[in-house]
């Protein structure tokens, strides 16, 4: 494998997003737990420090120095701001958005400033002190830093608002209960933070906060709003842009995702041949330019998502038995 390698944090069970890398190129999952299932799906797993360790940024730098690796991508939240000021500070090649951008996308009231302050759509919004009377109800009170739909909780006026503020044991804002369809934007950033694509898909089902069935569509309006989100906030690598189109209000946005989204599949689907995001990754990695082609994509597929397992023997080692000889079987 002549390319450049791709190292991949947090990458707990996303097994089909490590595969997708491992097919293209040399591939490194870091994750500190042995029993992430998607580390056996890369080259080399790598047992690294908890991500506020102050080993940790050195663990993925003596990886990156070791196997000449020219991305490095988290699959999950929770390092992204971590990685940001590694690469800002030279010390990682980490396809994720500038510092600042990545800490206002990672709290849910500073990132709908940060989307006003850009000219770009954000629900209604405020803090438990910005007095809760005057908001348009019903409203949603969120975790400033929650993920996977973590203790939201609806309330239908200020008196059930306040009972969730107060229950809630973490910071809150409480953000206008959107109607209409809920759908979403994966796209990808380059080492600019130019938009090289913006594929939008429906959101059919999602468990715990994660997108399971959805189904790629060619929304226009969709299309322009992702690139615009991309590079007002000068995004590099992937993101995953949550929208609401409420019949009052029209599409705004609810969540700035820098990092692959659930529903990766859909993008990995509906992308033209030899364009789909891994495939480009590899490319910016290996020092190629990638042009812009936002807009080109098939879409009206259809992708659900379902489980599948791996047995390890008493040294953590894959053992190649299945409960299916051979593995999952074909569809029919």
């Amino acid at each position: 494998m002549s390319r450049a390698a791709v190292l991949l944090t947090g990458v707990g069970k996303r097994y089909d997003i490590v595969s997708c890398f491992a097919r293209l190129t040399a591939t490194i999952a870091a994750d500190p737990s042995p029993l992430a299932p998607a580390r056996y799906a890369a080259h080399v797993r790598a047992a690294v420090p908890l991500i506020e360790d102050p080993g940790y940024v050195p663990a993925l730098e003596r990886l990156c120095e070791q196997h000449r690796v020219g991305a490095v991508l988290p699959l999950t939240d929770l390092d992204i701001e971590v990685l940001a000021d590694a690469r800002a500070d030279g010390r990682l090649p980490a396809f994720v958005p500038p510092p600042e951008i990545a800490r206002a996308t990672y709290d849910k009231y500073e990132a709908h400033l940060l989307l006003e302050r850009v000219s770009l759509p954000s629900p209604p919004t405020a803090l438990p002190e910005d007095g809760l009377e005057a908001l348009p109800y019903p409203a949603m009170v969120k975790p400033r830093r929650g993920s996977g739909a973590r203790s939201i909780h609806l309330a239908r006026d200020a008196a059930q608002a306040r009972f969730f503020v107060d229950y809630t044991p973490e910071p809150v804002m409480i953000q206008q209960a959107m109607a209409g369809p809920e759908l979403s934007i994966d796209c990808l950033g380059d080492l600019d933070g130019r938009c090289i694509n913006a594929i939008p898909r429906t959101m059919l089902e999602s468990r715990g906060g994660e997108s399971i069935k959805g189904a790629v569509v060619r929304d226009e309006e969709l299309i322009a709003l992702g690139r615009r989100t991309m590079e007002a906030l000068a995004v590099t690598g992937p993101a995953t842009i949550q929208v609401f189109r409420d019949p009052g209000l029209g599409v705004r946005i609810t969540d700035v995702n820098t990092r692959f989204g659930g529903a990766f599949p859909a993008p990995a689907y509906a992308a033209l041949p030899g364009r789909t995001y891994p495939e480009l990754i590899v490319a910016m990695a290996s020092g190629e330019t990638v042009e812009p082609h936002v807009g080109e994509f098939r879409a009206g597929m259809t992708f659900t998502r379902y489980y599948w397992q791996l047995e390890l023997d008493e040294r953590l080692s894959p053992t190649g038995r299945d409960i299916v000889p051979g593995g999952p079987p074909d569809p029919r």
